[in-house]
C-alpha cells in the first residue's frame, strides 16, 4: 500500500544533457540545485546577482546581462560603512567601494558569458511578494535591512508577471534557438504574511508558470513546490525553523528532479562521478603511506578515462590535487 501521495512527472520528454550549459537564477533553493550540479561537474553558472527571489527582479537581472551593463558608483548606495547595490545579494557588498564594483561587474561579464551559450536557464521563483523603493518605484532584489519605512511592499499579479517575462523569453529564444527554460517554485514558505498570504503568493508564481509555459513550448516545469507539501509534508524533513527543507528533503526532491531530465547515460556518469568525489573526500590514516598513493594514483587514473570519454569535463581541480598528494 502507498501511505503518501506521489507528484506525477513527465519523464523523458525533456532531458538535460551532462554536456549543457545551465544557468540558474532565484532562491535559496537554486542554490542547492545549482550546488548539486556543480558537484556532479555540470557547467553551470548560479545566481549572477546573487539569491533573488521574485520574478521581476529575476528578469531585471536578465536585461542588464544582455545590456551589458558596467555598475558604477551611482549604482551602488552606501550606509552602515558598507557598499552595495539594491539589485544584489548582500555577499556582493563591501566596505570598499572599488571592490563591491569589482565584484559586481566580474560576475556581470562571467553571466553575460554564460547567457549567451546556456542550453537552458533554471528559475526558481520564491514570493511574489515585492519590495519597491519609494524614492522611484524601483523594484528592489534585496532590502539590506534596511528600515521598511523606505519600502512599499505588494503582492504581484499574474498579468505582470506575463507582460515582463513574454516579452523576455521570446527574445532571449530568437538570440538562442536552441534555449529551453525550466521553472520551478521554491518549496520554502514565506509567511510574514501568514500562511493565506504566503497560498496566495505560491499561487500567483504557479498560475504565471503555468501560462508562460502554455504560451512557450520550450518552457517546462518541475514540481519542486508540490513534491515538498505533499510527499514530504511530514515535519521531520523540515529544518529547525519549520520552513527550510532538510538536506534530506533537498536530497530526495534532487533524486526526483534526475529521474525527469536525465537519461540514463547521464545518471550512469553521475553515478561515476560521485564515486571518484567520495574517493578524494576519503581522509586517510597514513597519508604517505604506500597503500593510499596506490589509492590516489587509481583515482587519478579513472579521472583520466572519464575525461577520455568526456572530453568537455572540466576536471582540472581534482588532478592538480591528486598530482600535490602523490609528490608528497
Amino acid at each position: 500500500m502507498e501511505f503518501r501521495t506521489k507528484v506525477e512527472l513527465r519523464k523523458g520528454e525533456d532531458e538535460i544533457r551532462h554536456s549543457d550549459c545551465l544557468m540558474l537564477w532565484g532562491s535559496c533553493f537554486a542554490e542547492n540545485v545549482g550546488r548539486k550540479l556543480l558537484d556532479y561537474k555540470f557547467d553551470c553558472d548560479i545566481n549572477p546577482f546573487g539569491i533573488l527571489y521574485n520574478p521581476l527582479s529575476i528578469a531585471e537581472g536578465l536585461s542588464r546581462l544582455r545590456q551589458d551593463k558596467i555598475y558604477g558608483e551611482e549604482d551602488l548606495r552606501y550606509d552602515r560603512g558598507v557598499w552595495y547595490s539594491l539589485m544584489h545579494h548582500g555577499s556582493f557588498s563591501s566596505p570598499s567601494k572599488k571592490d563591491c564594483l569589482a565584484v559586481i561587474n566580474s560576475r556581470l561579464q562571467a553571466g553575460k558569458n554564460y547567457l549567451e551559450r546556456a542550453d537552458w536557464l533554471l528559475f526558481t521563483w520564491g514570493t511574489a511578494w515585492v519590495y519597491e523603493w519609494k524614492e522611484d518605484g524601483h523594484i528592489v532584489g534585496n532590502c539590506h535591512k534596511l528600515p521598511e519605512r523606505m519600502f512599499s511592499r505588494r503582492l504581484l499579479d499574474v498579468g505582470e508577471i506575463e507582460s515582463v517575462y513574454i516579452p523576455l523569453l521570446s527574445e532571449l529564444h530568437a538570440c538562442n534557438p536552441r534555449l529551453n527554460v525550466l521553472f520551478t517554485v521554491s518549496p520554502i514558505r514565506h509567511i510574514r504574511d501568514g500562511m493565506h498570504g504566503n497560498q496566495l503568493s505560491k499561487s500567483t508564481l504557479l498560475l504565471a508558470v503555468s501560462h508562460l509555459c502554455r504560451e512557450f513550448p520550450f518552457c517546462h516545469y518541475f514540481p519542486a513546490y508540490e513534491i515538498m507539501m505533499d510527499e514530504l509534508r511530514d515535519y521531520r524533513f523540515y529544518a529547525d525553523d519549520m520552513l527550510h527543507p532538510t538536506p534530506l528533503a533537498v536530497d530526495y526532491i534532487w533524486e526526483r528532479f534526475s529521474e525527469t531530465f536525465f537519461s540514463s547515460a547521464t545518471c550512469r556518469l553521475m553515478k561515476q562521478w560521485e564515486e571518484i568525489r567520495k574517493g578524494l573526500s576519503h581522509r586517510p590514516f597514513d597519508a604517505e603511506s604506500a597503500a593510499y598513493r596506490s589509492f590516489l594514483s587509481q583515482i587519478l587514473l579513472k579521472i583520466e578515462e572519464l575525461k577520455k570519454k568526456f572530453p568537455y569535463l572540466d576536471v582540472r581541480k581534482e588532478v592538480e590535487l591528486c598530482q600535490a598528494q602523490l609528490k608528497k
